[in-house]
């Protein structure tokens, strides 16, 4: 029932009595009553039910604005109000509802939208409306008042609304030709002039405002046409449409006889109650007998076990896109009204300029896309003239088309329930681009020499750009049949095989064809890390450097008064905390830099360092210019971690082809141009992802036109034929598709079709002669490498014998707990096949169930050290810094008790910028100097200098002055260079000549060495460096720690002894490392020496009584020196404890005058 409120503002309009309609005295009050009661509607929309259902449009509004025109604020008013009635139905709902209650009331406002479109197919409505455009039209812009220009874009949205109202099918059940309420409303818009001021307002610049409201309503008023049908009406069919028409017509005739002469074989001599029962042999049924068919034999080639069976239904997800509305051809007098209006609507460039300017409603775009397509195509067809669409035929539409068809994909994909409206803007979007090209390729047949060159222009633009050559291959790879309708692909297909042609075409008459090439650089990081900043070359970044130091100088370091207050560093209306946005700034200065607005760069720094002045991470408050210049280059040159987060390990590129964890991949271009070729771009269609959607097309064969049939079979022509892979095409489906063609009793009409379907299976036949495995190749679709196995042979990886397999599993498992970085390299040199790969390792060890997948296996990434620092980190490094400032190795304790891992050049460089230190020499360690010169190596010949480079472990705690000037790489390889000797020692074994493990053995060559030393009159030096061999083993032994212990010598025995070559290489022979730079003065036993390695090295140095036998000589000549053990010891412990005290008497004395000169951290060993 109506509300009873509404039902008295109705009867309060006034009433119609005959063709008169007499208004009431509160008329324009009732209107504006009804207005009121629609804006306060609930979500069923009941109001504008009710109305719908007493028929104030028909009945009372349309009445009012006919008869009493006159009253400018009732006309205003009921112009207002119809066009809130007669808005969409989407619109008021949002979508078609999904609850049947609320679907239910969608359906009623529709149909009530339809009653009111029939109401509006009045001449009598249109001329009120076109005449109160029209006087409105007349004035001008100074005498326009803002109610003046309302009502002209109500009157527009008015229109709009009728138009959009959707046909109701059950209702007009017209056909082709015949007049159906669109055409109705059409052809009323015609005779009331309404469709002049349309074309008046879509080419005057002085309305542009109304552009987009004026393309919506012509989209509308096109929308069941078809420029084809347009483009013939009213002329006589050409002969070649007579051909067309003829051969499809013979075609459907082939098709009939065929079929009538089937149902007359089928038809058998007897009648059906004898028509038999019949055993078929060789095909079970559900048992182990064989089928009984009890049917005609003229009907058992159709037989399947699935006779009688209930249809499987198919998943919604997993149905075909629905096609959109068909299109049906309209009364003879409205085409040609149509056509007129097309002939003389010529739409310019301010459509396009209102996208540019984006001052338009979402998806306005659409209109523009369909006015591009529909437009050009009638130009086309009708009579040429590239005067008419020289305003879309640029660069700049092809990438607008190009940029919109990218976004819709994307949003296909994000916005799935939208995904069938994505879709159809995705079609028109590829329409207008296919538009484009045809209309390119017209321009290519014009006689006129100037548009010849023009489309040579734009051919050679958008062949040269990566963008506009590559989007088929990637429109066709990603093509989804449920998602994307048939109607797109066929589109698709024709727009593919028109661009290769003209490519093909384009590339004949030039010999080197030279193009853009974009690669993509990716680089893979694992879990949610955010994308850090792009590397660039060191290169890049000095030359980015240069300029903006140039910059900065010239100006004087100054900055503009609206440049300060403009850079803020910060974002107030962020959920992140202030002081978690100190990381987004050092990342804004350095995007700063790199795009090179040193002023801009500056000027943030400044601003930040306001913000955030502890711990001076943007510099102190009284730097000075070139602090803050050598502060900027700092942040160029860092990798800075582009993330929320203020602790972030980046990771460096890694390529990694196997089937690991799921990565975010992170993207550069790089541009450089190519040499072009047809052939190698026609290979990229070679793929099965590609040629998939062509057989999707060409099941249809039937119902697709001759055009579209000749692009599927040249495309697959170029594949089998010119590439000459035509085993890409050997799979099951496609030969069931060509044996339908083959049977089919229209085949004449298909001969291509049927010429490559018979070239196909020819080629096969000849290749399953020579490849048995043929036939079960037809079940898999193949790729390049797939099909060159098939043709040319299959190449079979070595299998694994038993053998291997027990070496490869007795390996893992002694190296498996050995805490090697990577153990799939460190298995590689060990297996007695080297041939043998890393893939084929990680393969086998996961088939024999070593590990649970090839993630474990994983090669470990290579990070840079953490760059910034948060509070707590800098507190911490505070408290560290304190508390061991009075040590000998301040840096090395502060390394070894921080947190958060770090680089010595972090450390040292964050120490500076806090103010902890004020110089680096602070850092380095404290050390005694020796009266005498430094074991640099001078003097060494070539063969003692290899010798020294290849001799044992190099200690990891090496200290020199530039080292805090590198960056964090240096400390990764030396971490790499530690693992490689961990794991060449691993490898093997004991039987290393020089190095540590074997220091425990007695070889003769030691005992050799030993002896001549002895002869020279060092046994002295030999028991001082036992005597510190123990007493460090003793140490480590009790103190539990391992630290590089210095052997100094304070005795002139011991320091010529240092000095010696053959002592040197003795020391070299037991494992000890020597000076490894100009701060370092005396041979050191490493920290990898354990206790026993060192209790047996000072074993190896004990006086023997017999001297060492050598290869050729085995009588034992006693050695001269023998003397009692005992008195020995005795004598030279005394000695020691005088060495002892004399040495720390000295060391007390240079502590006090020489600290300028302290060295590196040592325990001294007398």
């Amino acid at each position: 029932m109506m509300n009873c409120e509404l039902l008295a503002t109705c009867s309060a309009l006034g009433y119609l009595e005959g063709d008169t309609y007499h208004k009431e005295a509160d008329c324009l009050e009732s209107v504006k009553d009804l207005i009121r009661y629609l804006r306060h509607e609930d979500d069923a929309r009941d109001v504008r039910q009710q109305l719908g259902e007493s028929q104030i449009v028909q009945n009372d509004l349309l009445p009012i604005i006919i008869q009493h025109r006159q009253d400018k604020a009732l006309f205003d008013a009921c112009i207002r109000l119809m066009v809130n009635l007669t808005q969409p139905a989407m619109l008021c709902f949002g979508k078609v509802p999904d609850d049947p209650v609320f679907r239910h009331h969608f359906l009623q406002v529709t149909s009530h939208l339809q009653a009111y479109k029939e109401a509006f197919a009045s001449e009598s409505v249109f001329c009120i409306l076109s005449e109160t455009l029209y006087n409105l039209l007349q004035l001008d812009w100074e005498q326009r008042q803002e109610e003046d220009n309302l009502l002209i874009e109500r009157i527009l949205l008015l229109v709009r609304n009728v138009l959009h109202v959707p046909a109701n099918p059950s209702e007009e059940k017209k056909v082709d030709d015949d007049a159906s309420v669109h055409d109705r409303v059409l052809w009323a818009i015609h005779m009331s002039g309404f469709d002049d001021l349309i074309k008046f307002l879509a080419s005057a610049q002085s309305e542009q405002q109304w552009s987009m409201h004026v393309l919506e309503i012509i989209s509308l008023m096109f929308r069941d046409q078809t420029p084809e049908a347009l483009v013939s009406a009213g002329h006589a069919r050409s002969a070649e449409e007579k051909k067309k028409d003829s051969n499809e017509l013979e075609a459907l005739r082939q098709k009939e006889h065929a079929e009538k002469h089937s149902r007359t074989l089928q038809r058998g001599t007897r009648h059906s109650r004898f028509g038999g029962s019949f055993v078929v042999q060789g095909l079970k049924a559900i048992g182990d007998k064989d089928v009984i068919y009890h049917r005609n034999l003229q009907n058992f080639k159709n037989y399947t076990h699935d006779i009688g069976k209930a249809v499987r239904r198919v998943p919604k997800r997993h149905r075909k896109a629905q096609e959109s509305g068909e299109k049906r051809r309209s009364a003879l007098n409205v085409r040609l009204f149509l056509r007129e209006f097309c002939v003389g609507h010529c739409y310019g460039s301010y459509f396009f300029e209102s996208l540019i300017r984006e001052q338009t409603q979402q998806h306005d775009e659409t209109y523009y896309l369909w006015a591009l397509s529909f437009f050009m195509a009638f130009n086309r067809g009708s009579c040429f003239r590239a005067d008419l669409v020289s305003e879309t035929m640029s660069i700049r539409a092809f990438h607008f088309i190009e940029r919109n068809i990218t976004n819709y994909y994307e949003m296909l994909l994000t916005d799935r329930k939208e995904a069938t409206s994505w879709s159809r803007r995705m079609h028109l979007a590829l329409k207008a681009y296919q538009e484009l090209l045809l209309t390119v390729n017209e321009m290519d047949r014009s006689q006129d020499e100037s548009i010849r060159e023009s489309s040579s222009v734009i051919k050679s633009n958008i062949f040269y750009l990566m963008e506009y050559r590559e989007i088929f291959l990637t429109l066709l790879r990603k093509y989804d049949e449920t998602k994307q309708p048939q109607s797109y692909l066929k589109d698709l297909v024709e727009s593919t095989h028109l661009f290769l042609r003209m490519l093909e075409r384009f590339c004949k008459g030039r010999r080197n064809l030279m193009v853009q090439r974009k690669r993509v650089k990716r680089r893979k990081s694992q879990g949610k890390k955010k994308e850090a900043a792009p590397e660039t070359s060191p290169e890049a970044l000095e030359e980015t450097w240069k300029i903006v130091e140039e910059e900065l100088k010239g100006a004087g370091f100054k900055l503009s008064e609206s440049l300060t207050q403009s850079l803020v560093p910060f974002d107030a209306t962020s959920e992140t905390p202030l002081e978690d946005q100190r990381t987004e700034a050092m990342v804004r200065v350095q995007d700063a830099l790199l795009a090179r607005m040193g002023p801009e760069a500056l000027g943030l720094l400044r601003a930040a360092r306001e913000v955030w002045p502890e711990g001076d991470v943007f510099g102190s408050a009284d730097v000075e210019p070139e602090e803050e210049l050598e502060l900027l280059k700092q942040i160029l040159q860092a990798k800075l971690p582009r993330s929320s987060q203020t602790a972030v390990v980046e990771e460096e590129e890694e390529e990694d082809d196997g089937p690991e964890m799921e990565e975010e991949e992170l993207e550069s271009v790089q541009v450089s141009e190519t040499e072009f070729k047809f052939l190698d771009f026609i290979k990229r269609f070679a793929n099965p992802g590609i040629v998939h959607p062509y057989l999707l097309l060409l099941k249809s064969y039937s119902k697709n036109t001759p055009h579209t049939n000749h692009c599927i079979a040249r495309m697959l022509h170029r594949l089998a034929v010119d590439l000459k892979m035509d085993a890409l095409l050997f799979q099951l489906s496609v030969f069931h598709i060509f044996n339908k063609i083959l049977n089919d009793p229209a085949a004449a009409a298909y001969q291509e079709l049927v010429t490559l379907g018979k070239y196909l299976v020819k080629r096969f036949v000849s290749l399953a002669a020579q490849n048995n495995k043929a036939y079960v190749e037809l079940l898999f679709w193949k790729n390049v490498g797939a099909v060159r196995e098939m043709t040319e042979g299959y190449t079979k990886e070595p299998a694994w014998t038993e053998e291997e397999e027990e070496e490869l599993r007795r390996l893992y498992e002694e190296h498996r707990d050995s805490e090697v970085p990577d153990i799939v390299e460190t298995l590689l040199p060990l297996l007695s096949n080297s041939n043998r790969t890393r893939r084929q390792v990680v393969t086998q060890l996961v088939h024999m169930r070593l590990v649970d997948n090839a993630k474990e296996l994983k090669k470990p990434k290579k990070g840079t050290g953490i760059v910034l620092w948060t509070e707590e980190q800098e507190l911490e490094l505070q408290m560290l810094f304190e508390e061991y400032r009075d040590s000998d190795d301040v840096l090395g304790n502060i390394m070894k008790k921080l947190t958060a891992k770090r680089s010595r050049a972090r450390v040292v460089d964050k120490l500076l910028s806090m103010g902890l230190v004020s110089e680096r020499r602070e850092l380095y360690k404290k050390r005694s100097r020796s009266a005498h010169g430094k074991s640099t190596g001078k003097g060494m010949t070539e063969e003692e200098f290899l010798a020294e480079l290849t001799q044992g472990t190099q200690d990891d705690s090496v200290d020199r002055d530039d080292e805090y000037e590198q960056e964090d790489e240096s400390e990764e390889s030396e971490a790499e260079d530690l693992e490689e000797q961990e794991s060449e020692r691993s490898l093997n074994g004991g039987r290393r000549s020089q190095g540590m493990h074997s220091t425990g053995e007695r070889r003769p060559d030691v005992e050799k060495m030993v002896y001549a030393l002895k002869q020279e009159g060092m046994s002295g030096p030999l028991l001082w460096l036992q005597n510190c061999l123990n007493k460090t083993a003793d140490d480590r032994e009790n103190d539990g720690l391992s630290q590089p212990v210095p052997l100094a010598p304070f005795t002139e025995s011991n320091e010529e002894a240092m000095e010696n070559k053959s002592f040197q290489r003795l020391l070299r022979k037991l494992g000890m490392r020597a000076p490894a730079n100009e701060q370092e003065s005396f041979w050191r036993i490493p920290a990898k020496i354990s206790v026993s390695q060192l209790r047996s090295a000072a074993a190896a140095l004990s006086p023997k009584e017999d001297k060492p036998k050598n290869d050729d000589e085995q009588d034992g000549t006693r050695s001269p020196a023998e003397e009692p053990r005992g008195e020995e010891e005795e004598d030279m412990s005394h000695e020691q404890r005088a060495q002892a005290l004399r040495a720390l008497l000295l060391a007390r004395k240079r502590k006090r005058y020489t600290t300028e000169d302290a060295g590196i951290c040592g325990r001294f060993i007398f």
